[in-house]
């Protein structure tokens, strides 16, 4: 296997685990595939997951949010406007595609995209309980996303883009199908200048969204080869020793 066949594999399984304890629980808490590194981390109750967002920011998507692995809420930096079609990589149990059908409204679209088809048969269950129907949610990989080219107005993601050994693709995948001027609004973790060499080769915590993390700097590059501009990072909390939640906000050029 490739490495990148590895990690996808190795976060997949973890997160079909995180989903299938969900389902059978409803206990709202993150459960074993939760975006928390199990060493260094910071002990923390509102460094990942649900407790991250306020009442309002919920809304009535609170029972998806239970499932969150994420480290922030893009959804509260995105700017969404009536009639936008959002895309959400790494979606997960669907809260942040619910919060978003809600502002769009019914004139636009929400789309989920996650691998694990666990998080998708949830994300789709807790659509149907909110009663929103300008959802969808597709299988597939963030390398290869499955829309066409400028078909996207926000491209949304919480702690996941980390997760992928090859963020270049990615963030050119994100662009490529987001139109001209469109906006990325992500959650997502940031490594410090200094993480140690043993952290960064340790395929297990890149489930705890820390491994894979690029530095602020490679990110503002990564996203500038992938034809972003106006780059935004905003740290907002350490996660780790070694990595901190930070909003990152682009324009697509």
């Amino acid at each position: 296997m490739t490495e990148q066949t590895d990690i996808r594999e190795l976060v997949r399984r973890r997160y079909a685990e995180s989903a299938r304890q969900i389902a059978v629980s409803d206990a709202g808490s993150c459960g074993p595939g939760c975006c928390a590194p199990a060493d260094g981390s910071v002990d923390d109750a509102d460094t990942f997951g649900s407790s991250l967002y306020t009442e309002a920011e919920a809304g009535d998507a609170g029972a998806a949010l239970t499932g969150s692995l994420g480290c922030g809420v893009p959804t509260a930096v995105a700017d969404l406007h009536e009639g936008e079609t959002v895309l959400d990589l790494g979606s997960g149990a669907g809260g942040d595609v619910l919060i978003s059908a809600r502002r769009v409204g019914p004139s636009g679209r929400a789309i989920g995209l996650d691998m694990t088809m666990e998080m998708l048969d949830l994300a789709r269950r807790n659509a149907v309980e909110a009663g929103v129907t300008n959802v969808e949610f597709l299988q597939g990989y963030l390398e290869d996303i499955p829309l066409p080219d400028g078909s996207v107005d926000v491209l949304l993601s919480n702690c996941v883009i980390n997760l992928a050994a090859d963020k270049d693709v990615v963030l050119a995948e994100a662009a490529r199908v987001t139109r001209s001027g469109g906006r990325f609004a992500v959650s997502d973790v940031v490594a410090d200048v200094d993480m140690d060499a043993a952290t960064r080769v340790d395929l297990a915590a890149y489930t705890g969204c820390v491994a894979g993390a690029l530095t602020e700097q490679d990110y503002r590059d990564a996203l500038a080869r992938a034809g972003w501009t106006d780059v935004e990072v905003r740290l907002t909390h350490r996660v780790h020793e070694h990595a901190q939640s930070a909003v990152i906000r682009a324009v697509r050029g």
